[in-house]
């Protein structure tokens, strides 16, 4: 068992591999660290666009306030996607195979989980559920697409 960080750039591919030794593990912040990227980036897009348009200049305050935002949707958009991943690992190991039926049951689980930690309306909960398996399901769809 070994820690290790790698990454490599070219120039249509980000990939960063962090290895924790376990395979459910490496996935989750694998996951986390992709789509947290990618909520900070937009984030970025949208503070610069307000900076641009609304002030026209940046000001110490409004720095800080973006990259508090970056910070708090990355984590967040980064710990659904964490918990998402690691799902969708435990479902396909447990059903021994890989289909969409993973994406629809670990979309629903993720979205009852992270709703039942933040609230204790069972009826938001199951909405939430059955918006997990949609979306996770969408997604996998898509990409038989391409």
């Amino acid at each position: 068992m070994s820690n290790g960080f790698s990454g490599s750039f070219s120039s249509a591919k980000v990939d960063v591999m962090v290895d924790t030794g376990n395979p459910l593990l490496n996935l989750a912040v694998d996951g986390f660290l992709k789509i947290g990227a990618v909520a900070a980036t937009k984030v970025a897009a949208e503070e610069t666009y307000d900076i641009l348009i609304r002030h026209g200049s940046i000001s110490t305050d409004k720095l800080e306030y973006s990259l508090k935002r970056m910070c708090r949707e990355g984590a967040s958009w980064g710990a659904v996607a964490g918990v998402y991943v690691g799902m969708e690992y435990g479902v396909e190991r447990i059903r021994g195979t890989k289909d969409w039926k993973n994406a629809l049951i670990s979309g629903a689980v993720t979205g009852a989980l992270l709703s039942a930690a933040s609230n204790r309306n069972r009826d938001k909960i199951v909405f939430d559920a059955i918006a997990g398996g949609a979306v996770a399901t969408a997604a996998e769809f898509l990409n038989y697409l391409t």
